[in-house]
């Protein structure tokens, strides 16, 4: 049975979603750049990455952690990086006994220290539990980082985080894919300062 006809049109819609998005995503290098130089410092003075996020977000979270732990590219550093969402038991625990807003700020309390990297990932950036453990992890001292789409919804309003890094676009799919793009380039980045001497010595980054 021959599949219906597809409109050129809708094809290129298809594409074109995603063109804008990218191209602001190539605008914020500026941001891209300084918030890996922030966490390269901090892995530089041993501090480790905590990220986390929810349903779909929160097996990006396991993927960037394992980007950083089991580096795919032979010969590149490997960094300490958790990701708050591969202990099911530990999120319905906390969940069950004090809410679903609580499962991220309650690990960052005994798992993250002053010196480590928060990365909190929501498509549309109203998420009250990554919002939560943004707050708790800045006043704990970490360098908070966030991934979120559209204008950045209650994160970016919130004014908890850091460093933001937006995907232009309200399609939650589109939002995705920019992420994945976002973060290999900051896993990428991250190590382009490590193998720059000099660039991360006490007195160059503070």
């Amino acid at each position: 049975m021959a599949s219906p006809p597809t409109s050129p049109t809708l094809i290129d819609d298809v594409f074109q979603r995603r063109v804008a998005p990218l191209k602001d995503l190539s605008e914020q290098a500026g941001d891209v750049a300084r918030t890996c130089h922030a966490m390269a410092a901090r892995f530089y003075r041993g501090g480790k990455l905590v990220v986390f996020g929810n349903g779909e977000s929160s097996t990006d979270a396991q993927h960037i952690a394992v980007e950083f732990v089991h580096p795919v590219i032979v010969g590149k550093r490997a960094l300490p990086a958790i990701s708050l969402t591969s202990d099911v038991a530990a999120i319905t625990g906390v969940a069950n006994a004090d809410g679903l807003s609580e499962v991220f700020a309650h690990q960052l309390a005994y798992l993250g220290e002053a010196g480590d990297i928060a990365l909190g990932l929501s498509v549309d950036g109203n998420c009250a539990n990554v919002l939560r453990g943004l707050r708790f992890a800045r006043g704990k001292g970490m360098l908070t980082v966030a991934m979120a789409g559209g204008r950045g919804g209650a994160i970016a309003a919130s004014g908890e985080t850091d460093h933001l890094l937006r995907a232009g676009s309200s399609d939650p799919r589109v939002v995705k894919e920019v992420h994945v793009t976002t973060y290999h380039v900051l896993w990428e980045l991250v190590h382009v300062f490590f193998g720059q001497p000099g660039v991360l010595a006490p007195g160059v980054v503070r």
